[in-house]
């Protein structure tokens, strides 16, 4: 059993290494067995948002300051520090934001945020870790490809590590929305990879071409960048 003492986002790519490679959990298990790790720290597996809260801090923490190498929060940490600095604006709204790691450093980093996600039970855990968390986040349940928010809602749109779960034409759709919900900025970060990780759920794979023909797509003016991963930014 993994203690609350350590417990962070870094079990997601021990999962992955130890039981998903190996052929011993099934991809489509792996959200199960993630949850059930984190329940077994739990004072009360019944009741594991202690074991949750500690997951957050861990995590954000190690995202922070040094993660251990090789882990997944040492994977994410660049990525969230190089997202954090393509911010313009106040107003920011990450679609697809999962646990909502980028998303609380955005609203401790001063910024006004939303963070949305397509799937209830994150969202919720999310909402009910932000405050605990010193972190106001306003949540909402919603599909990346039509949000239920005004045009023009938000300075800044990410989808980090987002549109690697959806088929081409889908997350094409995800990049207009994004579009029609900024202000004045929009960025997509994916992840570079040989093939797509089934355990994180990814579909289609990525390079600075890839990127290039969405920007293009768009008709606006963009920049494509490789930064652990790369990176489509949109200037309004």
């Amino acid at each position: 059993m993994i203690g609350t003492d350590v417990l962070s986002n870094d079990l997601a790519g021990w999962l992955d290494r130890t039981l998903v490679q190996p052929g011993l959990l099934a991809p489509e298990r792996f959200e199960d067995a993630f949850v059930a790790c984190v329940a077994a720290a739990a004072k009360d597996p019944d009741a594991p948002d202690d074991a949750w809260l500690a997951f957050y801090r861990n995590t954000l923490d190690a995202l922070a300051g040094e993660p251990e190498p090789g882990g997944t929060n040492a994977e994410m940490a660049p990525v969230h520090a190089r997202a954090r600095e393509l911010v313009v604006g106040e107003d920011v709204l990450e679609l697809g934001c999962c646990f909502g790691f980028l998303s609380l450093q955005l609203a401790r980093d001063g910024h006004r945020v939303v963070a949305t996600d397509l799937t209830g039970g994150t969202v919720d855990l999310l909402t009910r870790m932000a405050p605990q968390l010193g972190a106001d986040v306003e949540t909402h349940v919603a599909d990346a490809r039509a949000v239920a928010l005004p045009d023009g809602c938000a300075d800044t749109v990410f989808a980090v590590h987002l549109i690697e779960h959806l088929p081409p034409a889908e997350g094409d759709e995800v990049v207009a929305e994004m579009l029609r919900l900024a202000r004045r900025r929009v960025v997509v970060a994916v992840p570079f990879e040989d093939e797509p990780n089934p355990a994180w759920g990814h579909v289609r794979v990525f390079d600075t071409g890839v990127l290039t023909r969405i920007g293009e797509r768009t008709g606006q003016r963009f920049t494509v960048s490789e930064h652990h991963g790369g990176w489509l930014v949109i200037d309004l």
